[in-house]
């Protein structure tokens, strides 16, 4: 490696080669050789590359950060309403849940952005709609309601995008980051439940020892403010840390990707052996199609990963693989429900599952074409991630209908 560095010393392109060749001998070599080649621009360069330290976390008691406090006590506050106000526990938390977390989440982002004040106007105005309707609908536990309050979240992440997109929503890249933050969102708010736990299990450990029993006041009010928090200090950390998963995810999404394709096919093999089937099992049917909106999300934020980064060839045949297995199962999920309203008729339940799934297939179809094109190398991976972004507004629509129109269709049954 040593004699290698430096007959290549003046050819970058070779030595880019030799260090991804082996990234831990190259560093091992050249640090070795800096000394007498100290003065070489590209030496130099090469020394701050594999010596360079990543900036301690940003964590700063500034305005941002005040935003985020308040934003976060206004979530609490928001959770804890039924404990100050004479309200249901059972009507509130199912039609409000989404309310704690994303509207805090997009205020933070609209400020952050510094968005204009129509623009402003526009999501306040929809979310507090949203708000307003989802409290008037009849508290009668129908189908219709439990279908609004299960998509009024999807419908509350689109307005999210929107706000974290700011005056560039217009760009495919920027929707795309906007996936990309859902995930590192995801890691970084895994890291503070567990950090929060492990806190929570020693804190009423401790003075359990010395006979303070502090289980319901603790669960009660620091858990019940710390919960609703998470997302929203975890997004203010992604924010201004990149650093700290923006090299997590994407092993993540290398390592599950594989994974869940070899259990997709297992799974499908174990289906047959079992005898279990979608079509007279409504529960199997329900879990089938979870297991599907899953994997759907595994596809999509692997492939926002792989746009911001060279992806190796193997990663986007998997992907491909992973996307003709889903294919495989969507179809099966679409086959059941077409069965179960042939075979019982149509309720409300039914008919989104249906309208779901033919949303879901068109949208892998697709994907499953560009991957495709991307693992022959006849269209880039960012055009994988443009089918991806440009189809979210169609699941928009389709999520209005359902929130909005589906109680008026089904006479709030």
């Amino acid at each position: 490696m040593k004699a290698q560095i430096l007959s290549h010393l003046n050819d970058p392109n070779q030595l880019e080669k030799l260090y991804r060749s082996d990234k831990a001998g190259f560093k091992q070599e050249f640090s070795g050789l800096y000394p007498q080649l100290s003065g070489s621009a590209l030496a130099d360069f090469w020394h701050a590359r594999l010596h360079y330290e990543a900036e301690d976390v940003f964590w700063r008691f500034n305005r941002e950060f005040l935003f985020v406090v308040i934003a976060a006590l206004v979530a609490g506050i928001l959770v804890k309403l039924p404990a100050i106000f004479p309200i249901s526990e059972d009507f509130y938390y199912p039609r409000n849940l989404s309310f704690f977390v994303l509207p805090p989440l997009m205020a933070y982002f609209a400020w952050k952005n510094r968005l204009p004040a129509y623009s402003v106007g526009i999501l306040t105005g929809i979310t507090a709609v949203c708000l307003i309707y989802i409290n008037l609908l009849p508290d009668n536990q129908s189908d219709t309601l439990v279908l609004a309050c299960i998509h009024l979240p999807l419908l509350l992440w689109v307005l999210l995008g929107v706000s974290y997109a700011g005056n560039e929503l217009h760009l495919a890249d920027k929707r795309l980051s906007f996936l990309r933050f859902n995930g590192d969102l995801a890691v970084m708010s895994a890291l503070l439940v567990i950090a929060g736990g492990m806190m929570t299990g020693i804190t009423i450990g401790l003075f359990a020892l010395i006979g303070l029993r502090i289980e319901e006041f603790y669960f009660e009010y620091i858990v019940a403010f710390g919960l609703p928090a998470v997302p929203i200090v975890a997004a203010y950390l992604t924010q201004n840390n990149p650093q700290l998963v923006n090299k997590v995810s994407p092993v993540i999404a290398r390592i599950f990707s594989p994974l869940v394709l070899v259990m997709l096919v297992i799974y499908l093999g174990a289906i047959i052996y079992s005898g279990k089937d979608p079509y007279n099992d409504r529960e199997f049917l329900l879990l089938f199609n979870v297991l599907l909106i899953g994997v759907m999300a595994l596809i999509f934020f692997s492939v926002a990963e792989s746009t911001n980064r060279t992806s190796a060839l193997s990663a986007v045949w998997v992907l491909l693989m992973l996307s003709v297995v889903t294919v495989v199962v969507n179809g099966i999920a679409l086959s059941a429900i077409s069965f179960r309203i042939s075979e019982w008729g149509i309720t409300p339940n039914r008919v989104a599952v249906l309208g779901g799934n033919v949303l879901m297939l068109v949208h892998l179809l697709i994907v499953t074409v560009m991957l495709f094109k991307a693992a022959t190398r006849k269209a880039a991976i960012t055009e994988v991630g443009r089918s991806i972004v440009l189809y979210i507004p169609v699941y928009f629509a389709w999520t209005i209908i359902v929130v909005f129109l589906f109680p008026i269709m089904f006479g709030f049954k």
